[in-house]
């Protein structure tokens, strides 16, 4: 009987849960649960003889990935997928997959949140600007992207997009207007959301230089990664743009600095909170497990992010 280890420090709901279990416990394979560990060594130690792991934003480093002598596959409920070892699961023939496109809905909408709050003065009471009319730029056309597109459309704003691997038919089909280079989008939109991956291209690929050429009113919202953004590049757009704005999920390295020098000019979320709804708890963890299934049962790698 195979095992399906789901590890989460911040566990699924109950009902993602039990999903989950009626997934898994229906193709014959027996469900483990490990919730709130206290420790890697705990993670190490509850892996070391399942077939299949479910994890959210657990790490699955390279000392876990060994420990799985059993291990085939690691999927990452969730779009990102840099807390595993990629190289260490393609060494050991350990397939690593996401679940794009479950949590796309819940991050764009906590853009428009962010947006909103920071749009109409924090909700201080001051006189704040309306997101109607206002262009915003779409950096990266993927799952997120998309409702990011159709939200802002619903508010009334021109929605432009940059993303050299989805095509301008694409994207004008759903009513977006494409530009070909970053630098175009950046010039022409007071809002930024931002949607790449953090990988060796883009780490530190938003910095002063692009910050710089938005109109004023700029305003950036990062719901991808920290390592996106050149910190210190932000620290003189924030010096040198009195106008300027940034909003996160995720708090930056500087965050002490912004905070005292800058106030009422950005918003952290106290954690990485994109996904977080009920919604699509759920979904991202059902996904895994029909994943999971579709891999032993058929092969299926359609969501494989490992060579």
């Amino acid at each position: 009987m195979k095992k399906v280890l789901v590890a989460t420090d911040k566990p699924f709901a109950k009902v993602a849960v039990d999903g989950i279990r009626e997934i898994v416990e229906k193709a014959g394979y027996e469900l483990r649960l490990l919730e709130k560990y206290t420790s890697q060594d705990d993670l190490i130690k509850a892996v070391e003889d399942v077939d299949a792991m479910i994890i959210r934003s657990d790490i699955a480093s390279r000392e876990v990935i060994e420990a799985g002598k059993n291990l085939k596959i690691v999927v990452r409920a969730g779009a990102g997928y840099d807390n595993i070892d990629l190289a260490a699961a393609t060494e050991k023939g350990v397939v690593a997959m996401n679940t794009p496109g479950q949590n796309s809905n819940a991050v764009a909408e906590l853009v428009f949140g962010m947006m909103v709050y920071s749009a109409r003065a924090n909700f201080s009471g001051a006189s704040g600007t309306e997101l109607r009319g206002k262009n915003i730029g779409i950096h990266a056309y993927g799952n997120v992207g998309k409702y990011v597109a159709l939200i802002a459309k619903g508010f009334g704003m021109d929605v432009f997009a940059f993303d050299p691997f989805v095509s301008a038919e694409a994207m004008e089909k759903d009513g977006v207007k494409p530009v070909d280079t970053i630098e175009k989008l950046y010039s022409g939109c007071q809002y930024i959301s931002l949607h790449i991956p953090a990988n060796a291209q883009t780490k530190k690929s938003i910095g002063e230089n692009l910050l710089s050429l938005m109109p004023k009113g700029a305003t950036l919202v990062n719901t991808a990664r920290k390592e996106v953004i050149d910190e210190d590049g932000l620290l003189k757009v924030f010096e040198n743009r009195p106008d300027f704005k940034y909003l996160s999920d995720i708090e930056p390295d500087n965050k002490a600095e912004i905070a005292e020098k800058y106030s009422g000019r950005y918003f952290f979320t106290p954690k990485k909170m994109g996904a977080q709804t009920s919604e699509a708890n759920i979904n991202a963890g059902l996904a895994a497990a029909r994943q999971i299934v579709d891999f032993f049962e058929k092969g299926i790698t359609t969501f494989k992010v490992n060579k």
